[in-house]
């Protein structure tokens, strides 16, 4: 009795009591198919394991190189391709022969304009020769402002280089790259151009203290040296007469 009824809960049983051979087929084919699907299933799952691992390990590789990146690498590339879409810009409006700075004013926004003008207020102005270490730090941030970037030596270098592109602690620098002639003829100019800017500096005049004190103030000291410059070959004789007393 139990058996009939465990068979009568997979088989419909035929009217002299056995199953047909359609339904022991089916009944088989099911199972198949359900094998194939998991089948399926576990290869699917393994290809994204495979895939996910994949994944991980150039994320890990690419975070090991952010590591040894400098910490402002990202704001000198930002600044970098910002400067490239300018460059890039300039050349297209000077192909079409516009003005690339009256497109820029044009496309720029009387509210972007205006906080351009407040940041522009916020700085600090040079305030003259406060100190030697204030000239050069204002000598260096000029010089480096100058510097323009090759993109494409940039990327030869990372090709012939390989790992050793990016500076460590065990890294020299002296015979991995030979600086260009262009670069040379480049810093032989800027130098050549400090020493003619030197050379019209005037020095500062020394102070003589035998020299009579006709001021009351640094002020009055100026003018009475510009009267001296342009009048004083004239009036020369009447400042030694009223000196001896002898003036009418």
């Amino acid at each position: 009795m139990k058996l009939t009824v465990k068979l009568r809960r997979y088989f419909l049983l035929t009217p002299n009591g056995e199953a047909s051979s359609s339904q022991l087929s089916s009944a088989s084919g099911s199972k198949s198919a359900s094998k194939f699907a998991r089948m399926n299933r576990l290869r699917e799952l393994e290809m994204k394991m495979n895939e996910a691992r994949k994944m991980n390990h150039a994320e890990v590789v690419a975070e090991d190189e952010r590591k040894k990146r400098p910490q402002n690498f990202e704001a000198k590339r930002k600044r970098l391709e910002w400067e490239q879409e300018e460059e890039d810009k300039k050349k297209e409006c000077l192909e079409r022969g516009e003005s690339y700075d009256r497109m820029k004013v044009m496309t720029i926004g009387a509210d972007e304009a205006e906080r351009w003008e407040k940041k522009k207020r916020k700085k600090n102005p040079d305030l003259g020769f406060a100190d030697y270490e204030q000239a050069t730090f204002r000598q260096y941030s000029h010089l480096t402002k100058q510097i323009k970037p090759d993109t494409q030596e940039v990327s030869r270098q990372k090709e012939q280089l390989g790992e050793d592109f990016y500076a460590t602690a065990d890294t020299l620098g002296l015979h991995q790259r030979k600086d260009s002639d262009e670069a040379i003829d480049r810093m032989v100019g800027d130098l050549e151009k400090q020493i003619e800017k030197r050379s019209k500096y005037s020095r500062r005049r020394t102070f003589d203290e035998e020299a009579d004190v006709d001021y009351i103030n640094e002020r009055n000291a100026k003018f009475n040296q510009k009267l001296e410059r342009f009048y004083g070959k004239y009036t020369a004789e009447i400042k030694q007469n009223l000196e001896r007393g002898t003036a009418v």
